[in-house]
């Protein structure tokens, strides 16, 4: 069932100073405008209003035929969408499938593509940006996988060969074949699956709430994958990118402005450095839309999951989780392209507020695994009213007129700042207030602006008052709120010029 917002009593703060007469505000609900074109500049993120862009969102992947149907209980329908835009959320990362895109060799199913531009549009309606994942696990159905189609590998599991299932079924001698085909192209797996996504892209293009195709998920190297270990795998990388960058001139030839969102070779999952525009080890990255799309996933508490192994390995989730950001780091600062965190969670909370907070740290975008129709058949209710929601659920920045700085949130008890450098833009920076921190309503507060949003408003409006940092303030009424560390330039204070309100939630 979807949340309401209630109406709140809380003290509105002017120009930093408390006035005497409590404000009566109601919660506006949140009516994003249409998502709109995203674009690579540098590192980040940019709309079509010069803005740098934050993403926190969801995975909504349909593995299994009849794909994409409404009503099935997995697709998100208008009410999720709804319910996601309620809660922040303005990202989706929804699966599509090589094997529903061509079924048959050379046959594209045009009613398949017209579902997915269906569902790009109720999302985008909502503000929600969409990211469309040619999603495989396990290669193909003849592994018990999906996403490449059975007749697009020959290789098939031997006799008697065992399959573990997900994730050691990557260790099958046989699957590992079916890799190789692939990345060698040697029944034209990889000039099939451009032709599906150009056609995927020929679906899409002009739809601006489409922030990127990705090309593949979660690629295994096949067998040469021992070579990944214990320091990564140039030779197969380079292969790899080679791959890549045939599959995105096929997607450019369909639409050449659309991002691209390339993965590391799944063997990061395992804290493997990738070797992605690495030279001379690997060729640089020319085109300026690429985007890097890792995983962060912890693989002591994967394997106490999956495989039944201790829950004390969880203990070591901080230290690997940081090996995994740190590989995300040498990526980026080395091919100057954005990130977005394409798949992370898995139930562990110390995970979640792992990547959380690494995120934070380095303004990157994330998009959390996995949400599911609460609309369809069965029901259900809202997983944001659970133990996870006021981890994912977060006051942030959406879009920022300007560099971003530094920021923090408090998932505890919603404390919010956060600092930035403005530049021109038609649009005002936009922070979104979480709907499930402030039961008494909020405060906000802005220095070196002012809030020009009404009181109560689920997204704050910050307009700079000159070209000197703007530092904002979110916090519960009576909070102290959050200060920023000393060295990260002015002191954080805020409220010496703006405005502010409160609202329900």
């Amino acid at each position: 069932m979807r949340r309401l917002l209630s109406l709140g009593i809380a003290t509105a703060v002017i120009g930093g100073l408390m006035s005497a007469a409590p404000l009566v505000a109601g919660a506006q609900g949140l009516a994003p405008a249409p998502a709109g074109k995203l674009h690579s500049q540098g590192s980040a993120l940019v709309d079509e209003f010069g803005r740098t862009v934050l993403l926190h969102g969801v995975n909504n992947v349909d593995k299994e035929a009849p794909y994409l149907n409404a009503g099935d209980g997995l697709t998100v329908t208008p009410q999720d969408a709804d319910l996601l835009a309620q809660h922040g959320f303005n990202t989706v990362r929804l699966g599509v499938s090589f094997d529903a895109i061509m079924p048959e060799r050379g046959q594209i199913d045009d009613a398949y593509l017209g579902r997915v531009a269906d569902t790009v549009d109720v999302l985008a309606a909502r503000g929600i940006q969409v990211l469309l994942d040619n999603h495989q696990d396990g290669l193909s159905k003849p592994w018990t996988g999906n996403g490449f189609p059975a007749w697009a590998i020959e290789a098939r599991p031997t006799a008697g060969e065992p399959n573990p299932g997900f994730p050691l079924y990557n260790l099958m001698p046989s699957m590992n074949r079916g890799w190789d085909e692939v990345w060698n192209n040697t029944h034209g797996a990889l000039d099939y699956l451009g032709d599906a996504l150009a056609a995927l892209a020929t679906e899409v293009r002009g739809k601006p709430g489409v922030m990127g195709i990705e090309l593949m998920n979660e690629p295994w190297p096949g067998s040469p994958f021992l070579t990944c270990f214990p320091g990564g795998c140039p030779d197969f990388d380079r292969k790899y990118q080679a791959a890549m960058q045939k599959l995105t001139d096929a997607v450019r030839a369909a639409d050449p402005a659309v991002p691209v969102y390339w993965e590391p070779n799944v063997t990061w999952n395992q804290l493997m450095p990738s070797n992605l525009a690495n030279p001379p080890k690997t060729p640089p990255i020319t085109d300026p839309n690429i985007v890097f799309a890792p995983h962060d996933y912890c693989i002591p508490s994967q394997l106490a999951i999956y495989l039944g192994l201790p829950e004390g390995l969880k203990a070591l989730c901080t230290t690997t989780q940081g090996n995994t950001w740190a590989n995300i780091d040498a990526v980026t600062e080395r091919a100057d392209i954005p990130t977005v965190v394409t798949e992370f969670g898995d139930g562990d909370p110390t995970v979640l507020a792992n990547t959380l907070k690494r995120a934070d740290e380095r303004f990157v975008g994330w998009q959390y695994w996995h949400y599911s129709s609460i609309f369809g058949p069965g029901g259900g209710t809202d997983p944001f009213l659970g133990a996870i929601g006021p981890q994912l659920v977060r006051t942030y920045p959406q879009a920022t007129a300007g560099t971003p700085g530094k920021m923090k949130f408090n998932a505890d008890n919603g404390d919010f700042i956060y600092r930035y450098t403005p530049k021109s833009s038609t649009k005002p920076t936009e922070i979104y207030v979480s709907d499930l921190h402030y039961p008494d309503g909020y405060v906000a507060a802005a220095e070196g602006g002012t809030i020009t949003s009404a009181p109560g408003a689920r997204l704050v409006t910050v307009q700079a008052s000159g070209t000197g940092p703007v530092t904002v303030k979110v916090n519960r009424p009576g909070s102290a709120g959050a200060e920023l560390p000393a060295g990260d330039g002015d002191s954080g204070s805020a409220g010496s010029s703006g405005s502010a309100g409160s609202s329900g939630a």
